[in-house]
């Protein structure tokens, strides 16, 4: 048998027995929410803070909303409804006493990144805002964005969908 097919005889059996190296995905998994096609915005650890807020009990977290520049002149200037291309990011973390000072609150564990990112025409039929909501610096899956947009409709639809007032 000649070394070309002894070559192909080993191709074959590898494809058959799922090792085709060729035959493997390429793609890593989407690094964008389900529905949206939201990201996690580079450099968004550096950008200005909104406001911070504490959320009671179940979820007992300490959270940060940071704003693009766009964002924050908005917010500033109070214009309603925000600008096209405006993106505000909430960083969670689990609410921990702080062992050096005990009545005080420091952040634990990390527990998610929110994002809401302004586009009118393409998020037209969600108030203009597409979602996305981070685990780990993944997607949480679908359903869970299904629950994004109707959240912000119910409570915070009169000022432009969204929860975040600039802290003074």
């Amino acid at each position: 048998m000649s070394p070309s097919s002894m070559l192909a005889i080993a191709g074959a059996v590898a494809m058959v027995a799922g090792l085709c190296w060729a035959c493997a995905p390429t793609q890593a998994p989407s690094a964008a929410s389900p529905i949206y096609g939201v990201t996690l915005p580079k450099g968004y650890r550096d950008w200005t803070l909104v406001a911070p807020a504490q959320e009671a009990a179940p979820l007992d977290e300490l959270r940060a909303v940071v704003g693009n520049r766009k964002a924050l002149d908005a917010y500033r200037a109070r214009t309603r409804p925000f600008p096209d291309g405006t993106v505000l990011v909430k960083l969670a973390w689990k609410h921990t006493p702080s062992p050096d000072f005990p009545p005080a609150s420091i952040p634990g564990a990390a527990t998610t990144v929110q994002v809401m990112v302004k586009d009118s025409r393409r998020y037209a039929s969600t108030g203009g805002w597409g979602f996305g909501r981070f685990v780990d610096g993944k997607p949480v899956d679908k359903a869970q964005h299904e629950t994004c947009f109707a959240c912000h409709a119910a409570r915070v639809k009169n000022r432009d969908y969204v929860f975040t007032r600039y802290a003074p």
